[in-house]
């Protein structure tokens, strides 16, 4: 141990050093452009400057990678010593430090679709700072913290335990000085998952609201479920896979009409505070006696090639600002 406090000693540690290693931690992996962003108000210069010091300090790691790739950052166990030493990871589940390096060494698809879920991440803070009235209180994106148990349609109606890809909280000034909290779910989709899969998901979220189970780990009862509104933002990377889940959302017993706002990653990095949302009602109003209605169609249980239905969606569908337009379940 004594080593390794004498390579701390190395370092002056700032403020914000502890800030990044702790989002480091939470956040398993990130590139330089997300810690510029999120730590450094967007000045790349000066964050790759600190970054190499805590690189040379031993604080931050980096994955191997090919040239064309992007550095992959993460904590090796010295940061994670200092971390305990300075009383940070005392809020967050016990691990010992082997499970703690296990956490980091991931594959490359889980790293991709993290570094995806740190691109909305830092598309919501940079947005926001823009802005006078919202500030982000807080944007986790460690799924442990916040999982949680909900019955799902399929296979019987059993019990699964869903770990958000992010949970966000919002808070927005009032003009009578008063603040009001805007609450979001994120999933981040893989690609990868069926639409059972993504139908299912939101299923459990929409469990998890009705039964109370949400407003009870707010610390109220059951019964004042509909004083504790959420809503679950899902972040497509084709406009072709979110409106598959729009349509199969829609066809859900009972179909989930408003507690997701769906989106691609395109949109949500361009402006994700913007009208670059819409919930599956918003497309059902859209489709609504053309030739893409859902009561002309047979359920689709997968992918449905239709470039003209695209088209037509982003023409016709009203999108919204989802903290101009948030409104209850």
């Amino acid at each position: 141990m004594r080593a390794v406090k004498e390579q701390f000693n190395s370092i002056v540690f700032q403020e914000r050093d502890i800030a990044l290693l702790r989002g480091l931690f939470e956040s398993r992996v990130m590139t330089a452009g997300h810690i510029a962003t999120l730590f450094f108000d967007g000045k790349k210069e000066a964050a790759k400057k600190r970054l190499q010091k805590l690189k040379a300090a031993g604080l931050i790691g980096e994955r191997k990678r090919k040239a064309y790739e992007p550095s992959v950052l993460f904590l090796p166990r010295k940061a994670f010593v200092l971390l305990h030493e300075k009383g940070v990871l005392a809020e967050y589940p016990a691990f010992d430090l082997p499970a703690l390096e296990r956490r980091a060494r991931v594959s490359s698809v889980t790293i991709s679709h993290e570094l995806n879920v740190m691109d909305v991440k830092t598309a919501f803070h940079s947005a926001i700072k823009e802005t006078k009235q919202f500030t982000i209180e807080e944007f986790s994106t460690w799924p442990m913290l916040y999982e949680f148990e909900a019955f799902r349609n399929g296979r019987g109606g059993e019990e699964v335990t869903v770990r958000p890809d992010g949970f966000v909280r919002i808070h927005e000034k009032e003009k009578d000085g008063g603040v009001s909290e805007h609450t979001f779910y994120l999933e981040v989709d893989r690609s990868s998952e069926t639409q059972e899969t993504l139908v299912n998901r939101a299923g459990c979220y929409f469990d998890y609201y009705k039964s109370g189970s949400f407003a009870v780990r707010n610390g109220a009862t059951r019964s004042d479920y509909k004083h504790f509104p959420f809503r679950v933002l899902m972040v497509f990377k084709t406009a072709e896979r979110r409106n598959n889940t729009a349509e199969r959302l829609l066809q859900n017993n009972p179909p989930i009409l408003t507690q997701v706002c769906l989106s691609t990653i395109k949109e949500v990095m361009t402006n994700p505070l913007g009208a670059t949302w819409f919930c599956p009602i918003d497309y059902r109003k859209a489709v609504e006696r053309t030739p893409f209605d859902l009561t002309r169609q047979r359920e689709q249980l997968g992918y449905q090639r239709q470039t003209a239905r695209e088209l037509f969606i982003e023409r016709k569908v009203q999108k919204l600002k989802i903290l101009a337009d948030d409104a209850k379940p």
